[in-house]
């Protein structure tokens, strides 16, 4: 039997246990220390009024949040493209993204998720945070007087990311063989085999309903291309690219 490997894409996982606020992002012996962006936001997107960064640890989740926009991983790519080549990526934490403007109306289109985290988020779900895992809460509140538009909600997905840059830039510099799980992904042709798709519907309509396709990132939003802005015409992803966080949403 004739087998075709077409892409190879290797996933490096590095497992934190301790997460705290720090001059400058370092990341050592499962140690995450993070530098809040919160001056570099407002300077480069004025409709936000704050930018609050804290940490959430296991067994702290009895507490108020505004709505839930996002759960993002932290990722990178070390080599080669999404879907190929090397991706660092950090086990034990992952980013929340919240909001609301200055008179607390919350960012929804067809309903919201603030409350209290602990009954707002399931734990332990394919894209959320198990329980023993520390989040990163990036909540955003913009100016009250803005309107709240496409571009407007897709600013904080792109302020939220500028967080998360930093701890991208110094995950890319770790020593691969520190890695404390390694993942190996080959998509292969097998000739003769029958070929299967996965079809996927995601969602295209407007300011908290869209997805990005091919970050330069890993579930980023640099560079990344609106699946409303192509029309919502049909995409084929390879199953590494799909791994490797080609497809960001952002509902």
């Amino acid at each position: 039997m004739v087998k075709k490997i077409q892409r190879q894409l290797v996933i490096k996982c590095f497992h934190v246990e301790k997460v705290e606020f720090a001059s400058k992002t370092s990341l050592r012996d499962h140690f995450l220390s993070i530098y809040n962006v919160s001056k570099e936001v407002k300077e480069l997107f004025p409709a936000i009024s704050e930018f609050n960064v804290s940490i959430i640890n296991p067994q702290q989740h009895h507490i108020e949040i505004n709505s839930i926009m996002d759960i993002i991983p932290i990722s990178t790519k070390v080599l080669g493209e999404l879907g190929t080549g090397i991706t660092h990526t950090l086990t034990g934490v992952y980013i929340m993204l919240t909001g609301a403007d200055e008179s607390g109306k919350q960012f929804n289109e067809f309903g919201s998720s603030e409350g209290l985290l602990d009954e707002r988020l399931t734990l332990n779900k394919a894209g959320t945070p198990g329980e023993n895992d520390i989040i990163i809460h990036v909540d955003v509140i913009l100016k009250g007087e803005v309107s709240f538009t496409r571009n407007l909600a897709f600013s904080i997905f792109q302020a939220c990311d500028l967080q998360i840059q930093t701890i991208r830039e110094c995950l890319k510099m770790i020593n691969g063989q520190a890695a404390t799980e390694r993942y190996d992904y080959c998509d292969t042709v097998e000739k003769d085999k029958t070929r299967i798709a996965i079809v996927k519907q995601v969602a295209g309509q407007g300011a908290m309903y869209d997805n990005l396709l091919f970050s330069n990132e890993p579930s980023g939003t640099e560079e990344g291309i609106s699946i409303i802005d192509i029309g919502n015409m049909p995409i084929v992803l390879s199953p590494n690219e799909y791994r490797d966080g080609a497809l960001r949403s952002l509902t």
